[in-house]
């Protein structure tokens, strides 16, 4: 029997990775679609008038099992994919697309639910079914549900195509990642690089068969040359690799791709009735309209732009006076970067790295997690993992009782995208009685341990995963009653509130102390190394936050007009970032037709959400500032108010109950250094 049609009789009722066949997941799909459409129908023929109950509850509940076996497989095509399963989601994606589609236009059940939304005043319902009610009923309306005949067919039609090409998207990037590799055999080539990182690029040439260093695209291996390698020609050659990914006018070309989907984007928000897809997006987003997050984004582009350019001033003139360098190129950015702060901070992250041993940091990020929530993480290996690699805990309350599994995968292989996420493989919810605990998992892409050295991260790296770890707690403390508002099952931009504000404990003595000792000699981090950290926080924040806006404003201007006449991806691109650009453009690069955040992920029209987030992250970590950092009070607050509540209520509410007060900008200004 397929093991994949049934739920699951593991330990903890896990995803049994070992057993499932990836010739499983089509059959068990098509089979469990059918299963959850008998879900449907029982509601839609059901004779009796529709109620919260044998409508609402109903339909957030059918097709569980699907949901289950969808996500484990979308899961594992982000995390450890082949040319199988690659195949078996172009198959399937269109499939899905066609059954979601018939449920929110599926006429008689819209009238169901429709008939509950409108005598909602009289039925004495709580805050978390109202807003699941509310939920329900929009995911029809703005989906299609009161579209003539004809219009819901064009609406499939959409649907299916985006599906599909969002899918080639994100394929061409990773096979553009994976087939680039810059092989170095002279010792000149590596100069510069850390001794760290040119173990694991010998390591990783020696893996391939090859004698010398080997470079790639990976984060691992890109970041520490980009950042150290003295010879500028290679550090140009590496970084027109990355800039070109997609944009090559070959067979993994993702030019017509971002059109396509920037174009059938904005016909479904008009066929919907939105003027823009970003209108049809804010909606359902604290920020609620295009014009609140462009008037958002140009507010802090004018604070930040005037430090950036002395920045940017400052940086020249050290290369000058280093190197002789008349005109910054991008891929002097990190190298020159890294130097100055070296000279300004007497710090450089080789320095910091020997305190910060990969599982050294882990621990760290669950001794913070027990000082402030009480939990317990606990390793055990009687579940199944779909990579060796993966570690995985049991975690535990006060009391000993499970809030959670969770899945921790920390390194990069030929299956698994660039960057780093966080994912559920089983939500958080209540049903007859009993609170079902979710199944988390954290995904990053950090330098493996070598022959002679463990994994060391980089403070950056360092704050990556204190990142994840923020949206893994979202969802491993979530206590709600529906899966469909548990956990980060938030509004987009209230998402990374939780993952931002865990970054500022890796900043802080009281945490560092924790867990930053020297991986040889368990010495705790020295405290002047600890003020030099914290010191150099603010180093380039006006170039950091013009970058982060830059992606912001290229994101909307793809979602929030009529791109209909946009011809030329890369002209667009560039007159995009007029207002931001500080470097000169490389005319062989291109951000867009790599820019998976918002063509393949779920950040189209919400890219801005980082820099509102750290708004929200800055004035809530003040709050913990003024009662301690690991005050049990307020971190009560924060999980009882934020954490547990998931998307039950509105952000700005939970917000306000957490905090006393709505969210001041003025906290992350200062704590960029952009006003005093």
């Amino acid at each position: 029997m397929n093991i994949l049609l049934k739920p699951f009789t593991t330990n903890f009722n896990t995803a049994p990775f070992q057993s499932i066949k990836n010739e499983d997941y089509k059959p068990s799909i098509l089979k469990l679609i059918e299963e959850a459409k008998q879900d449907i129908d029982v509601i839609v023929t059901n004779t009796d008038a529709p109620t919260f109950e044998n409508t609402i509850e109903a339909l957030e509940f059918a097709g569980q099992q699907l949901d289950r076996v969808t996500s484990i497989f979308f899961n594992l095509n982000s995390a450890e994919t082949n040319d199988e399963i690659q195949k078996i989601a172009q198959d399937i994606s269109p499939i899905l697309t066609e059954f979601g589609n018939d449920i929110t236009l599926n006429q008689a059940l819209f009238t169901k639910v429709k008939a509950v939304f409108d005598s909602k005043d009289s039925l004495d319902l709580t805050t978390e079914q109202n807003t699941l009610l509310d939920k329900k009923y929009k995911s029809f309306s703005r989906n299609g549900a009161n579209l003539s005949e004809d219009k819901k067919l064009k609406l499939r039609a959409i649907d299916k195509q985006l599906a599909s090409i969002k899918l080639k998207f994100g394929e061409n990037l990773l096979a553009e990642t994976n087939a680039f590799e810059m092989l170095l055999t002279k010792e000149d080539e590596v100069s510069g690089l850390p001794e760290g990182a040119k173990e694991a690029a010998k390591q990783l040439a020696e893996s391939k068969d090859k004698d010398g260093w080997l470079i790639t695209l990976d984060y691992p291996s890109y970041i520490p040359f980009m950042t150290y390698a003295d010879r500028r020609d290679l550090r140009e050659k590496l970084a027109k690799a990355s800039g070109a990914k997609g944009f090559k006018k070959d067979v993994l070309d993702n030019q017509s791709n971002v059109l396509d989907i920037a174009k059938l984007r904005f016909e479904r928000a008009n066929l919907l009735g939105y003027q823009t897809h970003s209108h049809f997006v804010l909606e359902e987003r604290m920020a609620e309209t295009p014009e609140k997050v462009n008037t958002f984004l140009q507010e802090l582009l004018v604070k930040a732009k005037p430090a950036a350019e002395r920045e940017f001033a400052e940086l020249e003139a050290f290369a000058k006076e280093l190197d002789n360098i008349d005109q910054l190129q991008k891929w002097d950015s990190a190298y020159y970067s890294e130097k100055l702060k070296q000279k300004l901070f007497n710090l450089d992250d080789e320095q910091l790295k020997p305190y910060f041993k990969l599982e050294n940091v882990i621990d760290g990020a669950f001794q913070v997690a027990n000082k402030l929530f009480g939990l317990q993480f606990k390793k055990i290996d009687t579940i199944d993992k779909y990579h060796e690699d993966v570690m995985t805990f049991e975690v535990l309350d006060e009391n000993n009782d499970l809030v959670s599994i969770f899945y921790a995968d920390f390194f990069p292989r030929a299956g698994k995208r660039n960057g780093a996420w966080m994912t559920s493989y089983k939500p958080q919810f209540i049903k007859d009685g009993i609170n079902e605990r979710p199944h988390i998992s954290n995904v990053c892409n950090f330098t493996k341990p070598t022959k002679s050295k463990p994994s060391l991260l980089t403070f950056n790296e360092v704050t990556t995963l204190f990142h994840e770890f923020g949206h893994g707690l979202h969802g491993m403390l979530a206590n709600t009653t529906y899966p469909s508002l548990s956990g980060t099952s938030v509004f987009w931009d209230f998402v990374e509130l939780p993952s931002q504000v865990l970054e500022n404990w890796c900043y802080e003595k009281e945490a560092l102390e924790l867990f930053a000792k020297h991986y040889e000699t368990g010495e705790i981090i020295p405290m002047d190394l600890v003020e030099k950290i914290k010191e150099s926080a603010t180093f380039q924040e006006g170039m950091q936050t013009l970058r982060q806006l830059s992606f912001g404003l290229l994101d909307m201007s793809w979602h929030g007009i009529n791109p209909s006449d946009i011809t030329d991806v890369k002209m667009h691109e560039y007159k995009t970032f007029e207002d931001t650009n500080l470097y000169p453009d490389v005319k062989e690069n291109c951000m867009s037709t790599a820019f998976a955040h918002i063509f393949q992920g779920g950040y189209s029209s919400g890219y801005y959400s980082y820099k509102w987030a750290e708004v929200l992250d800055a004035d809530a970590f003040d709050y913990f500032k003024e009662e301690g950092i690991f005050n049990k009070d307020v971190a009560k607050k924060f999980k009882d108010n934020v954490l547990s509540q998931g998307g039950t209520e509105n952000p700005m509410v939970l917000y306000k109950r957490f905090r006393g007060q709505e969210p001041k900008p003025e906290a992350l200004l200062k704590r960029a250094g952009l006003i005093k």
